[in-house]
């Protein structure tokens, strides 16, 4: 398990050699002089703008996101500010505007939907603002890059992890309830096509028997709790909940619990968030998919930087837009499938902290899964 996380790392370690290797054009050697005074003075970086979507999605947003990209850039030495939407679009569009009127030169955006990003990458880029998709893909849109992590891999985890849980569980033809992320999200549809990839073949088959299947608006936790009631109310027999993220996994468990079916019926997730780890460790979550943010921020931050020094660097994948066509330059790095006897790679990684993850009930849960 340990070779998923160290692979990103690899990864992000090969972009910023990368970046540091595509910089800006030396010019004329001659100007190399041995006089230091005739030496041109180096171009100072640019500000970057950053703006994050919510914090009601995923705690990563504000837990992982910002920190992890704040401290690239102030490492880097370069200006910035970070804000957060809080999943207001008018507010969204408010803010690039603010970021580009205070002289931003490179902006980088996690879109609440494919519109309002378009509307703001198109004048970003009208300006001369160098932009950056980060974590989504904004369809339709014009950005110079792409940095995020290989959703449909996500997504296949996610299927390959319920799969796993339900053979564990001896399951015989389960009804699979399926609650997507939101359907404004390029990601969620990534997710989808994993997982189901990995399902749909057991559905054909009969192994399997498909259940309630339905987005979640906004990736919202309350309304996917509501959803997943009615689900339940439509099938009570439900036997295996894909749940696109820990957030709307929670949700789902929540309704289980009610009905005295927590830990009976698997249920997945996505983020490695603490209480979808802590879910994990209680035997009521299957499995989630741990994203390492901060090789994705590092990654994104490298980039970004190097864009608000003048710089041209290049990516090392692409990604078509399936909107355009458009071979959007990008870097797409490895997510982990994460079970009970894996929940202490996270905490190695640094992602999450043992002093918040085995608290009160969880200490004796985090002793019995390894977690030192």
């Amino acid at each position: 398990m340990r070779k998923g996380i160290l692979s990103i790392g690899a990864a992000a370690a090969a972009l910023t050699l990368g970046l540091t290797a595509c910089g800006g054009e030396s010019g004329d050697t001659s100007a190399q002089s041995t006089d230091a005074a005739s030496a041109a003075p180096a171009k100072p970086a640019g500000k970057i703008g950053v703006i994050l979507p919510d914090s009601k999605s995923s705690a990563r947003w504000e837990t992982a996101d910002r920190k992890y990209l704040q401290e690239a850039f102030e490492a880097a030495g370069v200006e910035y500010d970070i804000q957060n939407a809080q999943g207001d679009k008018n507010q969204f569009q408010t803010i690039a505007d603010q970021m580009i009127t205070n002289g931003a030169t490179v902006l980088m955006i996690v879109n609440l939907d494919s519109g309002t990003g378009k509307a703001v990458l198109d004048k970003a880029q009208s300006q001369g603002v160098a932009t950056i998709d980060y974590d989504r893909l904004t369809l339709g849109g014009s950005a110079a890059y792409y940095v995020s992590f290989d959703n449909v891999k996500v997504g296949t985890l996610q299927g390959e992890g319920l799969v796993k849980c339900l053979t564990d569980k001896k399951a015989d033809k389960p009804i699979i309830a399926e609650m997507n992320g939101a359907p404004t999200d390029n990601n969620a549809t990534l997710f989808k096509q994993g997982y189901d990839g990995v399902l749909q073949p057991k559905y054909d088959s009969g192994e399997y028997v498909k259940g309630p299947d339905q987005s979640v608006p906004e990736w919202d936790p309350v309304q996917g709790g509501t959803i997943f009631e009615q689900m339940m109310t439509q099938e009570p027999k439900i036997a295996g909940v894909l749940a696109a993220n820990d957030s709307l996994g929670n949700a789902a468990i929540a309704v289980l619990r009610k009905q005295k079916l927590n830990g009976k019926v698997p249920v997945t997730g996505q983020d490695a968030s603490v209480q979808g780890l802590q879910n994990i460790l209680a035997g009521d979550q299957c499995m989630t998919v741990y994203k390492a943010v901060k090789k994705e921020a590092d990654a994104a931050a490298a980039l970004a930087v190097a864009l608000a020094k003048g710089e041209k660097p290049t990516a090392s994948a692409s990604l078509k837009d399936p909107e355009t066509g458009r071979d959007v330059p990008s870097v797409l790095l490895e997510p982990q499938a994460i079970f009970f006897d894996s929940v202490k790679d996270v905490v190695a990684d640094g992602y999450v902290s043992k002093d918040e993850l085995c608290v009160d009930e969880f200490a004796a849960k985090c002793t019995e899964a390894g977690i030192s």
